[in-house]
């Protein structure tokens, strides 16, 4: 555990946020050998199905992490202020919820799969094998629910590690069991999805058994199992606005994904290849967000307003200090990892690939800035503007990809980034100017 309410602030965010780049760099590359094994064992019409689900699966997800992180944010600011019985009942209550809310989306998900699929315009011929992947990623759902709830848990009072470790055992397993199942007993798609079920399931069973036998501020007794209502409503609140927030990037992907399916199957590869660099290349600013979030919330509980104010301004200069590493290295390594999650001989895809990232290379700069000033609104509990803030990046980035798609390629997506992050950046920056906590001023305006 760590209680950010003392000591260095930037060494609070760093040493936090190592352990979640970790993982994330973990989880995505997993996704990557995911990819590369559906490619190389299974081809090009399994590999655009997968491709296709993806957005869909990462809103479920995400809608799941959404409600995680709203909660966590409230747990953050009890731990902070020491109330410990009623950090208890927030996690109760949390994962009651979650776990009801849960079955209702794996009902819903696995009954309207191929409807689904078809609104956003798979490819015909690879709509049988998306359906049968999506709906046993429906099923595995159910676990992923809970152990994004439960690391959310852990990580509000400042364990980041731990998270870490069973996700890593999860990687493994899902990589191991995509072997068996997709390369060895050749089950296709459908292996794919059982293997991130399975992996899935054991990570959450193993975030369970930690909280209850080795953190007692989360142990949980028989008694203590049941709902706070007063505290279900604020994380409802808090949980549905972040559970928006997080939904809103991956629908607008949807809608970007629906633009890209109809430029062929190709592209559809392409941009899958692509979106996997973009997502490693932002995992570190997206954790020091995370981690400028519980640092804001603990210091909020604990009324240490100038902690509060020192903590954006730290995070922001720590966020920036990377974007000069993911730029270098995304344009020295483009072309050999294009060449890795392309199929063997297919110099389009590569081109296509490569085109992009040689110039969203320059823009990774954006997220650095954005995550950091979300994060801070996040720990004070304005999960509106967040809100609003990404509906108002993603919205204009789906604009520009609808206009410019269809001339310049996958690469007017990138310059449709771009734009959408400066106006969502301008956005956060007049919030910050009208609500920043100054000193006699905290209680009127956070």
């Amino acid at each position: 555990m760590r209680d950010m309410t003392a000591g260095s602030i930037p060494r609070h965010l760093v040493q936090y946020a190592i352990p979640m780049i970790l993982g994330n760099i973990l989880q995505l590359t997993y996704n990557a050998v995911d990819s590369i094994i559906i490619s190389k064992c299974l081809g090009e019409d399994a590999l655009a199905a997968v491709s296709t689900s993806n957005p869909i699966m990462t809103i479920m997800i995400l809608g799941a992490s959404g409600i995680g992180i709203g909660a966590s944010v409230i747990m953050s600011r009890l731990y902070g202020a020491k109330e410990y019985e009623k950090l208890k009942r927030e996690f109760s209550t949390t994962v009651i919820f979650s776990t009801l809310f849960s079955f209702a989306v794996f009902a819903l998900g696995f009954a309207f799969s191929k409807e689904i699929l078809e609104l956003i315009h798979t490819p015909e011929q690879s709509l049988d094998m998306a359906v049968v992947y999506l709906r046993v990623i429906f099923v595995g759902f159910l676990f992923t629910f809970q152990y994004n709830i439960m690391s959310h848990a852990m990580r509000s009072i400042g364990d980041s590690k731990t998270p870490v470790q069973f996700l890593g055992i999860s990687c493994v397993l899902n990589v191991l069991m995509d072997l068996l199942l997709v390369a060895g007993l050749q089950l296709g798609v459908a292996g794919a999805g059982l293997a991130t079920c399975i992996a899935e399931g054991v990570s959450a069973v193993l975030c369970m058994r930690r909280i209850q036998q080795k953190i007692p501020e989360l142990h949980l007794g028989r008694s203590e199992w049941k709902i706070d209502g007063k505290l279900l409503q604020e994380t409802v609140r808090s949980g549905f606005l972040t559970a928006l927030q997080q939904a809103a990037q991956p629908v607008g992907k949807v809608l970007i994904q629906s633009v890209i399916n109809v430029q062929g199957t190709v592209a559809i590869d392409a941009f899958n290849a692509v979106c996997r660099v973009d997502d490693f290349a932002c995992i570190p600013a997206q954790s020091m967000g995370s981690s400028i979030m519980t640092c804001t919330a603990q210091n909020r509980g604990a009324g240490q307003w100038d902690r509060v104010r020192k903590t954006l301004w730290r995070g922001l200069l720590v966020a920036v200090c990377y974007f000069p590493i993911i730029c270098l290295a995304t344009l020295l390594l483009k072309t050999p990892v294009m060449h890795l999650f392309s199929p063997e001989g297919h110099t389009e895809m590569i081109g296509m690939g490569v085109g992009y990232l040689a110039v969203k290379a320059w823009f990774f700069i954006m997220p650095c800035l954005t995550n950091a000033v979300q994060g801070y609104f996040r720990g004070l509990g304005h999960m509106t503007i967040v809100l609003l803030g990404t509906i108002i990046q993603i919205s204009i980035r789906t604009v520009c990809v609808y206009f410019w798609v269809p001339v310049m390629g996958i690469t007017g997506e990138a310059y449709g980034c771009f734009v959408g992050w400066s106006v969502m950046l301008l956005f956060d920056a007049i919030c910050l100017a009208v609500l920043y906590p100054r000193k006699g001023r905290e209680k009127e305006k956070v």
